[in-house]
């Protein structure tokens, strides 16, 4: 299977994404983490990509496909977690015989959204990821693997979130029409816990490979 993963910032994909790798094997690969990698190494990539992640921006395509041209498979099963994310960057997947065969759109409520992200903490050591209400620390502020201290990223602070969603709405739309009149795209409700969200997501997916076999 060759998915993408479409949704607002704080929908899931992540969650989602490795869940399927866990449990189908799949190559998860997400934009957002690989930019990441490269601010804290402060590469040339990352320095040029921090300019706009720490305003809540999006990474200009150019530098986005750079990264994930070097850390894609085509020959093997993946799924896409942030990308693409406006017709540009969905051309240039076609561009680069890069084909998917399902595109998931995760529909998640604002409310939700901004509690998920605001409440998120991650470990300045390891990465691992909490959150002040669902999934806390043991100790307050202290990662409990391995002891780092626990930050929250700029762009999950609610005045950036928001800023996020208005960025993600106004170039989602296009795209999700884009690949719905090529009859690839589903609609999954990710308003739920991971586990729910995760067994509808299965679903969606076992009945598209049924189609796609007749």
């Amino acid at each position: 299977m060759r998915i993408i993963l479409l949704g607002a910032p704080g929908a899931g994909k992540g969650t989602l994404a490795e869940m399927l790798e866990e449990r189908k094997g799949l190559s998860h690969i997400s934009t957002g983490d690989l930019l990441r990698k490269e601010v804290k190494e402060n590469t040339a990539l990352g320095k040029e990509a921090r300019k706009f992640m720490d305003k809540g921006l999006l990474v200009p395509d150019a530098l986005v496909v750079e990264v994930l041209k070097k850390n894609l498979n085509s020959d093997s099963g993946f799924v896409l977690d942030g990308f693409p994310r406006n017709i540009n960057q969905a051309k240039m997947l076609e561009e680069n015989d890069i084909d998917v065969d399902t595109v998931i759109s995760l529909r998640v409520k604002d409310a939700i959204i901004i509690s998920r992200l605001s409440g998120r903490r991650i470990c300045s050591k390891c990465g691992k990821i909490y959150h002040l209400v669902n999934m806390p620390p043991k100790k307050e502020g202290v990662c409990d693997v391995c002891g780092g201290a626990l930050f929250q990223r700029e762009d999950d602070r609610e005045e950036v979130i928001k800023k996020r969603l208005e960025i993600y709405r106004k170039e989602s739309e296009e795209l999700i029409d884009y690949y719905a009149k090529r009859s690839k795209l589903k609609e999954v409700d990710a308003n739920a816990e991971a586990e729910d969200t995760y067994g509808k997501l299965i679903e969606v997916l076992e009945e598209d490979g049924k189609k796609r076999e007749n």
